[in-house]
């Protein structure tokens, strides 16, 4: 496709050994690739964990690439500073726009920035439910973090859109609070709504309102990049086209726009010229008994938001239940589908079995690990229960649990792993 001048890649599906082919010639016709990182829970209240920052820096230097990109979001909850078992949500949730929780990410963002090699950007998600009590606008929030931390902003307008239908904020008043000099590049993707529900797919096309919104934005300030999100169900080449040139006309008709305000919007801002750290790193010093307090709130209200979430407990006072159990099915969705690409062998020997099957174990077994520990799991527990009940599914089952639960494959003789590997051949083609 002609006229792309960069893409993405989720950085945790990468090995920087082992790139891609497709990415390696991406490279080589000089296209710049930018990791953006999903796992890395930098608004969660333990600090960034290191091997994560480690494997980020390691990507963004195999690629080259001239910034790396996260979320502000939690990702994970429980552990020591709770007495809790450690969770994983397996999805992005939104962090409290509290002043504790704007403490810890700018104290997160700030360990991030001095452990990798290029600039870091972050970027406001999608959500379906709300904090009670908030303190602050998500622009309101999303300026102080790059005031404070220097950090720069990856806006995603589809999620101001998201926001809008599932929270009813305003995505101008955000655009009218947002830092726009800190605007690292701009997203762009599809959803599709349900039931009052907007969810952000990136798998459908993109709807009018998240254009208007591009549009808006561009009046404003020229984005240096924007990007077209879409992680499955892709379209022909020439509906992909469309979506490109339909996003090129949107920033266009926000800058012919932007250019006949400009007279009208000649005052000076009262904000400063560019977002810089007002203070100096403090990745490097101990934390004082007020940082670990904050840190120690928000780990307790984290923890009992993620807690009813996947493991059935109570909700939290002030949270709105429906949309608890609407995140909550979403979340058990997202891990039957996630372990289906894992572990392409579980739908093929299960069959139609499968998703039901997975949806009863996730609302029994949180996710404690990642989405490959949560398909052993689930395989072991189907084993454990004597299922499925076909001897020939459940003999099958049980090779592919002992030939992937160990930390090496159960025999060295490679004719038996030769076999093993034709027969997962012959179940894709079955089920093909």
């Amino acid at each position: 496709m002609p006229g792309i001048d960069w893409v993405e890649a989720v950085s945790e599906n990468l090995c920087p050994g082992h790139l891609p082919d497709s990415l390696v010639r991406l490279r080589e016709r000089g296209v710049t690739v930018v990791p953006h990182g999903v796992a890395l829970g930098l608004g969660g209240a333990e600090r960034p964990d290191a091997g994560r920052l480690t494997a980020l820096a390691e990507r963004a230097q195999a690629l080259g690439s001239p910034l790396v990109t996260e979320h502000i979001a939690f990702v994970r909850a429980g552990g020591p500073m709770t007495a809790s078992h450690r969770l994983e949500a397996g999805h992005l949730l939104p962090v409290p726009r509290t002043r504790d929780a704007l403490d810890v990410l700018c104290e997160n963002v700030r360990i991030a920035q001095d452990s990798l090699p290029v600039p870091l950007a972050v970027e406001n998600i999608a959500a379906l439910i709300s904090w009670p009590d908030e303190e602050m606008t998500e622009g309101q929030f999303l300026y102080e973090l790059a005031d404070r931390t220097g950090v720069r902003l990856l806006i995603d307008v589809a999620n101001l859109h998201t926001n809008h239908v599932n929270r009813g904020e305003d995505p101008a008043e955000a655009l009218g609070e947002l830092p726009l000099e800190a605007i690292a590049y701009v997203h762009v993707a599809g959803g599709f709504e349900r039931d009052g529900v907007w969810h952000d797919s990136h798998a459908h096309p993109v709807a009018q309102p998240v254009l208007d919104i591009l549009t808006a934005l561009a009046s404003r300030v020229a984005p240096p990049g924007v990007l077209l999100e879409r992680d499955e169900n892709f379209p022909t080449a020439e509906e992909l086209e469309g979506e490109v040139a339909a996003i090129r006309a949107a920033v266009e008709k926000g800058r012919v726009s932007g250019r006949a305000s400009v007279a009208a919007e000649a005052a000076p801002s009262a904000r400063p010229a560019s977002p810089v750290s007002a203070a100096p790193s403090r990745a490097a010093r101990d934390e004082t008994d007020a940082d670990r307090a904050a840190r120690q709130r928000l780990a307790l209200a984290q923890t009992a938001l993620l807690s009813a979430l996947v493991a059935g407990t109570p909700a939290p006072e002030g949270f709105d239940r429906v949309r608890l159990g609407v995140q909550a099915r979403a979340l058990a969705g997202k891990r039957a589908d996630v372990v289906a690409k894992v572990a392409p062998e579980l739908p093929v020997i299960l069959g139609a079995g499968y998703r039901p099957a997975f949806l009863e174990y996730a609302q029994r077994r949180p996710m404690t690990g990642g989405y490959r520990r949560d398909a052993l799991d689930f395989a072991e527990r189907l084993l454990r229960d004597g299922r499925p009940r076909d001897d020939d599914a459940r003999r099958e089952l049980r090779e592919w649990w002992l030939e992937r639960e160990g930390p090496v494959p159960r025999t060295r003789r490679s004719g038996v792993r030769w076999a093993r590997a034709t027969g997962r051949v012959l179940l894709r083609r079955r089920a093909a």
